[in-house]
């Protein structure tokens, strides 16, 4: 049984050009939810994307339901595909790269493993997923679903969602709260700019975080 819901409503265009300019890590200083599991990782890690996330549940060896989504999916788009525990079998190799990169999506994150690594390079596909597997899944007929509620390395990601996708990771936020935690961290990456600029004056780390404060405050002295 397959199960296709409406594509959801996508992120605004402006929004997305300004969580382009924002690193995931820069929010992991500021939140402790939303991120992906750190072992799936970017196959070209110097891409950066911002996307509107577009689901896909997809059980086991059928890959009939991604093959399918090929033909829905926008510029803009972000794919994120749960494989319900499945580590055994690539969903993802260089014809369904070549189908989506036609169709526009900005890159696509997977819980399990994918293949044709040389041709995700060649088509500059950005991808994270939890490494390679020569073993394919096939056209059954089984079974999957598009925009429904998935996990994806142990976060929930719901059709709608904004996603930014960096050598860090990926992170996920909701709809309501992708404007002000992008802004929260362009502000951070802002004043990072003027710290590094103290530093390079003769400033010391430590002085300007409050670490030495923090430490001279509480030291034991050794004789």
């Amino acid at each position: 049984m397959f199960e296709v819901n409406e594509m959801p409503h996508q992120i605004d265009a402006d929004l997305i050009k300004l969580m382009e300019r924002v690193e995931t890590a820069t929010i992991g200083h500021f939140l402790h939810s939303g991120f992906i599991d750190r072992e799936i990782r970017a196959v070209l890690p110097e891409k950066r994307v911002a996307g509107t996330a577009v689901t896909v549940r997809l059980p086991h060896a059928d890959s009939t339901i991604l093959h399918y989504l090929t033909k829905l999916v926008r510029p803009g788009d972000f794919v994120a595909i749960e494989r319900c525990g499945d580590d055994r079998h690539a969903c993802w190799g260089g014809v369904v790269t070549h189908a989506m990169k036609l169709a526009g999506i900005v890159g696509a994150v997977i819980d399990g493993p994918a293949t044709d690594f040389s041709e995700i390079r060649k088509v500059e596909m950005p991808m994270w997923c939890r490494g390679p597997s020569p073993i394919t899944t096939k056209i059954l007929g089984l079974e999957g679903a598009i925009n429904v509620p998935v996990t994806v390395g142990g976060q929930v990601i719901r059709p709608g969602d904004a996603i930014i996708a960096d050598e860090s990771g990926v992170v996920v936020l909701s709809p309501s709260q992708a404007q002000a935690a992008t802004e929260k961290a362009l502000g951070m990456q802002e004043n990072e700019i003027v710290l590094l600029e103290r530093l390079r004056n003769g400033e010391f780390l430590p002085d300007i975080s409050g670490a030495t404060k923090i430490v001279e405050g509480q030291k034991r002295q050794v004789a």
